[in-house]
């Protein structure tokens, strides 16, 4: 049997609108999880005072504390299978806090299931100007993740239960937030769910005669596989790392582009220290080689645990990752209360770096649809702008053009708790000086 190829999803939304539940409950029908299991999480969540409303969402939501908040904090990996490909499942938080850790997630993934509850007053909090749906949209298009199967939730929850004319007028919410972020929205699927009570998630379901397209496990086989850029030279941001004994230093990372293999050197940027690479492992599976798309861990001989941290890029030797101390990007202001001008220093997250940076200039404002040149040197930016902005980071950053290595060249700006703008990198106007030692 060959392997199956292999696709990350991550999993987002509004929170509360059932993600955690949904997609606990298509992994116990899947069989990832037995009913055993489920009917100890029962019980624990009864214990808790929150009834069995969360015996499914906590087969994801493993950490002590989701459970006592009933809320999904860090990302969660596990992995399933459809007829068609091996799946990684990230299940990305949907509360205010942990969008930081859904932008992590949603820039390892090659598609996305964006959750909306369909159940009155839950859609439109969802999809209001500071509402996560709309934001998850925004951030998923901006990062790249080009796929979506969107799932409108708890329609056993409708008015009237099951309701079709009650289903299509959240579709068509869902669509035209979609279609403003720059989805083809006519080629997307829009599926009616029950995550609480597992309607159309693996098998089609007896309450929703009138629908007639995929469940969502048929819906994740329509995705098509991400071309993996081997071609490339290695780039593969650093997420965790860990200092294991008698190992030593094991960073823990996705590969973005290139081949990486056991016994090859490469370079850490922007500490410019080379390394050995001696192990690589999935899942706690060795493997000789890593190639794009692929979630590891390896053990690097030469590298010292303060010599490397998330945020960093391991690359190739003979191409190392470009570190920026300032660079020209186009964006567009997803939400702000006010303006934004020049000066304005929110944080920046590109791949799985977070850091500071200012908006050092406003060179265009520009028609987000032709790219065109609205007005040049705007004084300010307002929400729903697009515009041609000069980013300095408060220290050198590695990111990548978006031309030459777009999982490298997109990014979000970040302030107080919420998307302020996603845009990608269009050169980079000023390099450090990094001596690989």
């Amino acid at each position: 049997m060959a392997d199956k190829p292999h696709m990350n999803l991550v999993v987002t939304g509004h929170i509360d609108h059932g993600k955690s539940t949904t997609m606990g409950h298509l992994l116990f029908n899947l069989g990832i999880v037995n009913d055993r299991m489920i009917q100890e999480y029962a019980q624990q969540s009864e214990q808790t005072g929150k009834g069995d409303t969360f015996k499914y969402a906590w087969v994801l939501d493993q950490l002590k504390e989701e459970r006592e908040r009933g809320i999904t904090v860090d990302l969660a990996f596990q992995k399933f299978d459809s007829k068609k490909f091996t799946w990684t499942l990230i299940d990305a938080p949907g509360h205010r806090d942990f969008v930081k850790n859904m932008i992590t997630g949603a820039s390892e993934a090659d598609a996305a299931v964006l959750v909306v509850s369909g159940k009155e007053g839950e859609t439109e909090a969802g999809i209001s100007e500071g509402g996560q749906t709309r934001e998850h949209a925004f951030l998923l298009k901006t990062l790249g993740v080009n796929q979506i199967v969107v799932l409108i939730n708890k329609i056993d929850a409708l008015t009237p239960p099951y309701a079709e004319q009650a289903f299509n007028k959240v579709k068509e919410e869902a669509a035209k937030l979609l279609k403003l972020v720059g989805y083809k929205t006519d080629a997307l699927n829009f599926i009616p769910v029950s995550g609480w009570k597992g309607d159309n998630l693996t098998d089609r379901s007896p309450n929703t005669p009138w629908y007639k397209g995929p469940t969502v496990l048929e819906a994740l086989d329509q995705l098509q596989e991400a071309p993996k850029p081997t071609d490339k030279p290695l780039r593969l941001p650093v997420q965790d790392v860990y200092t294991i004994t008698g190992v030593g230093t094991v960073p823990v990372g996705r590969v973005e582009t290139g081949v990486v293999k056991v016994a090859d050197t490469v370079v850490v940027m922007p500490a410019g220290v080379k390394g050995e690479v001696k192990t690589i492992e999935t899942h706690h599976t060795p493997m000789p080689q890593a190639i794009p798309g692929d979630n590891v861990g390896f053990n690097l001989r030469g590298v010292a645990k303060t010599d490397i941290r998330r945020g960093d890029v391991v690359g190739s030797v003979s191409d190392p990752p470009a570190v920026a101390k300032e660079f020209v990007a186009q964006i567009i202001v997803v939400y702000h209360p006010s303006a934004i001008a020049a000066g304005y220093t929110p944080v920046l997250h590109a791949h799985t770096c977070q850091v500071a940076a200012s908006i050092s200039e406003l060179v265009s404002k520009i028609d987000p649809r032709s790219g065109q040149v609205v007005e040049d040197k705007p004084k300010s930016l307002k929400t729903g702008d697009a515009a041609i902005v000069k980013i300095k980071p408060v220290k050198p950053i590695c990111i990548e053009t978006y031309k030459d290595f777009p999982e490298l060249g997109r990014f979000a700006l970040r302030d107080s708790g919420r998307t302020v703008a996603a845009g990608i990198v269009k050169e980079i106007s000023q390099k450090a000086d990094v001596q690989v030692k």
